[in-house]
């Protein structure tokens, strides 16, 4: 493949081996190319030093928004939903079933030629028996379009967060993206650390379980970031480079309120390529006042600054507005609107919903290309599935660790082991 452009000629040929078969069975006649998340990380590690967004799409504003971005930029992307924003208990009208329908149909709309994944990030398991209900509704999100999926068992202990997720492999397609993790994400408290990432990959690892990324808490936090300690690149890249061996590339949560500059030293020194950005593409399409990075100004009462003839008409804000106040919503709260308030967003007039669009758009393409060097990533995508051949490159690596080291009473031996603090208790979902 030459130069930067995507050539139409490869673009047909990942169009008709690329696309994962719940894709085709589900768009039979569709051009969007959507593809397994271990394609995107595949682009991003073939340019190196390059990390893509993966738009938590809260809205369709987002997704519009996110997808015309990576377009613009040339640039592989992630389009994603949360439990919490998109499960069976969501606080968005997006979810796990719905948005590879909005995806596909956006990018047939727009003429979008960038590869895309569709990921379900943090599929939270607090308990073992949750388990149960997973096993039925993990396999549902895929028949529904989902190629990519993050199986979150940070909550519990290490040993049950590795069981759980070897428990879970068999319910996710050999072919999917697939992300695991370490640490809640809440701030300062309860760092991950490179002794239970260790153990966590190893065990995979023996189990013959190769995960794309990893997620940590390396000091960030959801939502709203009201601190300066963010993300501790140095955290980060010490522990990637703990597994490196295991070739599992970084997944960056909460990275709404994180500097470029930081977010730039993530992309330079660390093995990421995936950022989720979430609570940023919400205020910033809605036409809340944010810094360069995405965080939402507030004044001096701590409330939020509407920019007068950005993002929903004036009296759709003061709706918001009234609605929050008469139920207590607040601060990063505000994340609840977007279920109550998707549909009448969407009756909007156009020029509204355009620059609500439009607005996701220019902050997303910015990230992309000036600070996570994602650009021009899209034919480096193309180029690895069409010498794929399939929907499926396969892991980056095969066994190396010996499965007898890693049975069950190992590896409640092995977690009893580790030294390492989770932090203080309560609701971190994202």
């Amino acid at each position: 493949m030459s130069g930067n452009s995507i050539n139409s000629k490869d673009f047909q040929k990942a169009l008709q081996v690329g696309r994962p078969p719940n894709i085709t069975k589900l768009f039979p006649n569709s051009k969007a190319l959507i593809v397994s998340g271990r394609f995107i990380d595949r682009g991003m590690i073939a340019k190196g030093k390059a990390v893509t967004i993966a738009a938590n799409g809260r809205s369709l504003f987002v997704i519009r928004g996110a997808l015309k971005a990576a377009q613009r930029a040339n640039a592989s992307i992630i389009i994603e939903i949360a439990r919490s924003e998109g499960g069976a208990n969501a606080y968005c009208a997006v979810n796990f079933w719905n948005i590879a329908r909005q995806v596909d149909a956006v990018c047939n709309e727009l003429g979008i030629t960038v590869p895309v994944a569709i990921h379900a990030d943090h599929y939270g398991i607090k308990k073992e028996s949750e388990l149960a209900l997973a096993k039925v509704e993990i396999p549902s999100m895929f028949e529904a379009g989902i190629t990519s999926i993050a199986i979150d068992a940070s909550h519990m202990p290490d040993d049950k967060n590795l069981n759980a997720n070897i428990e879970l492999r068999p319910y996710i397609p050999d072919w999917a993206g697939l992300e695991t993790e370490i640490g809640e994400i809440k701030g300062k408290e309860g760092l991950s650390t490179k002794e239970e990432a260790v153990f966590l990959i190893a065990g995979l690892n023996a189990h013959n379980i190769f995960p794309d990324w990893i997620a940590l808490n390396n000091g960030t936090t959801h939502g709203i970031e009201e601190s300066a300690q963010g993300i501790q690149v140095g955290l980060t890249s010490e522990i990637h480079e703990a597994i490196s061996k295991y070739h599992v590339s970084g997944a960056q949560h909460g990275t709404s309120g994180n500097s470029s500059d930081r977010l730039r030293e993530i992309a330079a020194m660390t093995r990421t390529t995936k950022a989720n950005v979430a609570t940023a593409l919400q205020m910033i399409s809605w036409g809340l006042e944010v810094n360069d990075y995405g965080n939402a100004i507030l004044d001096g009462e701590k409330n939020f600054i509407k920019v007068k003839d950005q993002g929903v008409s004036e009296d759709m804000w003061n709706a918001m507005l009234s609605y929050a106040k008469e139920r207590g919503i607040k601060g990063g709260d505000f994340k609840k609107l977007n279920l109550p308030f998707e549909n009448r967003l969407l009756g909007q007039e156009k020029s509204v919903r355009d620059r609500m669009s439009k607005r996701v758009e220019d902050f997303a393409y910015n990230m992309l290309v000036s600070v996570l060097n994602a650009e021009n990533t899209a034919p480096l995508t193309i180029e690895a599935i069409n010498d794929a051949g399939s929907c499926d490159p396969g892991p980056k690596i095969r066994r190396i660790e010996n499965p007898d080291d890693w049975t069950p009473d190992k590896i409640k031996e092995k977690a009893a082991a580790i030294d390492s603090d989770k932090g203080s208790k309560g609701n971190f979902d994202d």
